[in-house]
């Protein structure tokens, strides 16, 4: 295969073509409460921008954890865990292990922005949720605490660059 047609039929797969969405989301466990309220996000970060990361953590898990308000977002085409997630996800470790909601369980929902067919944006969305999943594990959270799910570009509300940033993203929510 040539170098061009190679580009173009990568190309296509990134972007996709507009479809019907599915009626349901793929999942692993059931959520239980409200998705987590949107925050001001800064615009298009960078995977080198060390004030983004990529988590946006609901309401009561915040408050119960003693966590200031954070969210923070997944580059474009990007399912790695920024190191400014970090601090965040220590803190969550520590409130899921011995803290507060030590007897609680926590549910991990990856999210895409628009740009790519929805079977990809699932898979993006699964892999970003189960990426957090493995660094809570890493600092020192059991399993059988965790789950995830994947909404792909369903909430996706996003138009352009600094709006899709805040699209792509995996919530922290209370598991039932």
């Amino acid at each position: 295969m040539t170098k061009p047609l190679l580009a173009v039929l990568m190309t296509g797969m990134l972007l996709g073509c507009a479809r019907e969405k599915p009626a349901q989301h793929a999942t692993s466990k059931a959520i239980d409460g409200p998705a987590p309220a949107p925050v001001t996000a800064p615009a298009a970060p960078s995977r080198d921008d060390p004030t983004t990361g990529n988590l946006v953590v609901s309401p009561d898990i915040l408050a119960a954890c003693g966590i200031s308000q954070a969210e923070t977002y997944f580059a474009f085409n990007s399912d790695e865990v920024s190191s400014a997630a970090e601090p965040v996800l220590r803190k969550l470790a520590e409130c899921f292990t011995s803290g507060p909601l030590a007897h609680q369980r926590m549910a991990l929902v990856g999210h895409a922005d628009p740009r790519g067919s929805d079977e990809y944006n699932l898979v993006l969305g699964s892999r970003r949720a189960e990426n957090v999943r493995r660094a809570l594990l890493n600092l020192g959270m059991v399993d059988e605490k965790l789950s995830t799910t994947s909404r792909g570009e369903m909430d996706a509300i996003g138009t352009d660059e600094a709006s899709w940033s805040r699209d792509r993203r995996v919530e922290v929510r209370l598991a039932s």
